[in-house]
């Protein structure tokens, strides 16, 4: 059985970053991940490319011949990818099956885990050759500054897990970057009756009844909750690693191993 973490999230998430710093993570612990790249888009990494969707299909090639836009021809890779599920991505897993840890970096078009079926294929391909699937949206807490931006970055993290039907940790990047800490962490268990309290002043009269009912949907579901992340503490890295682990059951297969002390026998 292999393992893998598909990561999404907005443009300008820290995607890619996280997808590096969780390499060197494991490389400082000898542990072994391959990092994919899915962004036909992309252009320089810090990490090993294990797989790049850029031998399939390039966004450059796409927008000089079909004359299309950065958005449309993006949409036309990942379609492209969708149809050569059976044969390009097949070959290429191929050579990391057995326990292998696959992780995903995905383009940052929302549309592509929100209404779009071709992550959901790619993941239910995937399953199908009996890998454990986990979904790590990142979204930017620099992001995070009111609650309006609080219930926006809710809803489209909840957009993806109807879309996906994916275990998912969310996780608010960036942390290092955070200047005032204290209002992003009155996010990550607010109360609903604050926040309720807030969007109201927020938002006109006329809103009053969506905002408990979204309100209701964060809070009833429990579906959507935050994980802060400071690549600067390994620690911080360590503890959303376990968190995706104990989503795709990674190491509970592995033989407990057992080492017998003799103790010495007295003179």
């Amino acid at each position: 059985m292999g393992y893998a973490q598909l990561v999404i999230g907005p443009a300008g998430s820290g995607k890619s970053t996280y997808c590096s710093s969780l390499y060197q993570h494991c490389e400082n612990t000898r542990r072994t991940i391959h990092i994919v790249n899915l962004d036909p888009a992309a252009e320089n990494f810090d990490y090993p490319v294990a797989m790049d969707i850029r031998e399939l299909i390039s966004l450059d090639d796409v927008m000089e011949e079909l004359g299309l836009g950065p958005n449309g021809g993006l949409m036309y890779c990942m379609e492209h990818l969708e149809e050569n599920l059976d044969d390009w991505l097949t070959e290429e897993l191929e050579n990391y099956l057995d326990d292998d840890y696959l992780v995903f970096d995905c383009p940052g078009q929302i549309e592509l885990f929100s209404h779009v079926a071709v992550l959901k294929n790619f993941v239910e391909h995937l399953r199908r050759k009996n890998f454990n699937v986990c979904v790590v949206y990142l979204l930017d807490s620099q992001f995070i500054t009111d609650v309006t931006k609080f219930i926006s970055g809710c809803m489209a993290s909840l957009s993806a897990m109807v879309q996906l039907e994916l275990p998912h940790v969310n996780i608010l990047s960036k942390m290092d970057l955070v200047t005032n800490k204290k209002e992003v962490e009155n996010y990550l268990n607010p109360e609903p009756e604050l926040l309720l309290a807030e969007l109201n002043q927020r938002m006109a009269p006329q809103f009053q009844k969506l905002n408990k009912s979204l309100i209701e949907v964060v809070d009833q579901y429990s579906m959507v909750s935050f994980l802060p992340l400071d690549l600067r503490k390994e620690s911080s890295i360590q503890y959303i690693l376990s968190q995706i682990d104990n989503c795709i059951q990674y190491g509970e297969d592995a033989d407990v191993k057992v080492k017998d002390f003799d103790q010495e026998e007295d003179d």
